[in-house]
């Protein structure tokens, strides 16, 4: 198959591989003549499109035509734009979707002294500012010997901030950097601190409420004749409470899964997303939860989700979590539009509402239960909305600090990072998964090949997820990629 329409009421497909001028195709019992090379991912004109009128992918508008454009032709930046402003008008049609159900499938996790899962035995050094950066780096790399037996790994998670900040900005640091303390994937926590901050450890410690002594421990640099000397020592009483943890069976239901794409492009929506979707559907229907992200690239195809909150309270949230999403664009003189990148546009995305219509396929067809505010943890089982940006570092961060013991991160061009949450890297194409074997964990674009159903990937996507939880490790844990970044929305003093 040379060529996708995914939509019967389309009027662009959607190349599979990279097409020559002249060929001919045929789409829905009609042939098509190319009037021009076309790369793959890229979308064609199926017939005449008028200037000014929409121009339909998914079923849905993704932008208007900026001059007349003949069929066969290439449909790109250079003769469609967005239809996107920054006012929109929202109205709850609720539609029936499935909720959560129940399996008896289990993986092997850990079950902690709270009653929480975790799929990693790990030991986290936070600190909670940038100024002790170096400081958590050097006692990550020199206390390596503590990984041992049941302990999965010793990591330090640094970030530039936790001083000169102030009000919200000030707090959301603070909320972030206690939710991943909480987080059930660490078995214990080193929070390291330089003594003079304005994120002081009093604060720390009252956002972070209750905490178990013996799986969180403290230490503030400035009070310390020798920090390494310490902190070793902390990390020794840590590692010895780790390692007392051991993999047990876990029902599926406790497995919470984010949802995440990045440097994507005209396949993603058609092959990766929509299988990312097609899972979240599958681990709801065993009572399991995921979380969708990214609210900017939300912005054109909010309705698609809108309609299947659960209730009208949830669809209030929804809509003021976008109006938020906008008025912090418009506050800052950005037009909420301003998207997608360079690297989506060569990769055959025009437009946001492009981008947006198969951004969202990623959230599948369950019903949606709660929207999270940022910095904010899962609280209810199924599908929740989480508000966030499409930055890649920060919002999985975000997804991360939110509860996914896990984040599946599909990508039309690759990407090497790794959240704290073991990031499993789905490919959209072929080419992709065998030029990059050292980033990528599994590739869609064999639903693009021919190769199998949605349904035969969904299936080893599946089983893959289940291996990862009971303690398979990614590509990008396997090479030592693991970091966080935090949005910053405030004054530097």
């Amino acid at each position: 198959m040379d060529t996708i329409k995914i939509n019967e009421t389309d009027n662009v497909a959607v190349a599979l591989k990279d097409l020559e001028k002249g060929s001919c195709i045929s789409v829905s019992g009609r042939s098509v003549t190319l009037a021009e090379d076309i790369k793959r991912g890229h979308k064609i004109a199926l017939e005449d499109i008028p200037e000014g009128s929409p121009v339909i992918k998914y079923g849905n508008r993704i932008g208007l035509a900026t001059c007349h454009i003949t069929g066969g032709s290439h449909v790109h930046v250079h003769n469609m734009r967005t239809s996107l402003s920054e006012h929109a008008e929202y109205v709850y049609e609720p539609v029936s979707c499935p909720g959560p159900g129940h399996s008896d499938r289990t993986f092997m996790g850990y079950r902690r002294d709270d009653g929480k899962v975790g799929i990693r035995n790990e030991i986290w050094i936070i600190p909670t500012v940038g100024c002790v950066s170096s400081v958590a780096q050097k006692l990550a790399s020199s206390c390596q010997d503590l990984v041992k037996g049941s302990v999965d790994g010793l990591y330090c998670f640094t970030h530039p901030y936790g001083c000169s900040q102030m009000g919200d900005d000030h707090a959301v640091t603070r909320k972030v950097l206690a939710a991943l303390t909480r987080h059930p994937n660490a078995g214990a926590v080193l929070i390291l601190s330089l003594g003079c901050e304005n994120l002081t450890m009093d604060q720390f410690r009252q956002e972070l409420g209750s905490w178990d002594h013996k799986r969180v421990k403290f230490l503030t640099c400035q009070e310390s004749e020798d920090e390494l000397t310490e902190g070793r020592a902390l990390l020794k009483e840590l590692a010895d409470y780790a390692g007392g943890f051991s993999r047990i069976p876990v029902p599926v239901s406790e497995l919470t899964v984010g949802l995440k794409c990045g440097g994507s492009d005209g396949l993603s929506g058609i092959t990766a997303n929509p299988l990312a979707g097609r899972f979240s559907d599958r681990l709801i229907s065993m009572g399991g939860s995921t979380i969708l992200t990214e609210v900017p690239e939300m912005f054109g195809a909010e309705s698609l989700l809108f309609n299947r909150c659960r209730s009208r309270e949830v669809f209030d949230k929804a809509v003021a979590m976008v109006e938020d999403f906008k008025r912090y664009f418009t506050s800052h003189g950005q037009v909420v539009y301003e998207n997608p990148s360079p690297g989506n546009k060569e990769g055959g995305i025009s437009t946001l509402e492009d981008k947006s219509c198969g951004c969202v396929q990623k959230g599948g067809s369950a019903q949606i239960e709660d929207v999270l505010r940022y910095a904010d943890t899962v609280a209810v089982k199924g599908l929740s909305l989480l508000s966030g940006p499409g930055n890649d570092l920060v919002s999985t961060t975000a997804l991360t600090a939110a509860g996914a013991h896990m984040i599946l991160f599909t990508t039309g061009r690759g990407t090497p990072f790794g959240a704290p949450a073991p990031t499993v890297k789905i490919s959209s194409n072929t080419h992709l998964y065998e030029s990059k074997r050292g980033w990528i964990d599994f590739n869609a674009g064999t639903i693009a090949d021919g190769a199998n159903s949605m349904d035969e990937a969904a299936d080893a996507l599946a089983e893959l997820v289940i291996s990862i939880a009971s303690g398979e490790q990614t590509l990008s844990e396997k090479n030592g990629y693991r970091e966080i970044a935090i949005l910053k929305d405030g004054v530097t003093l």
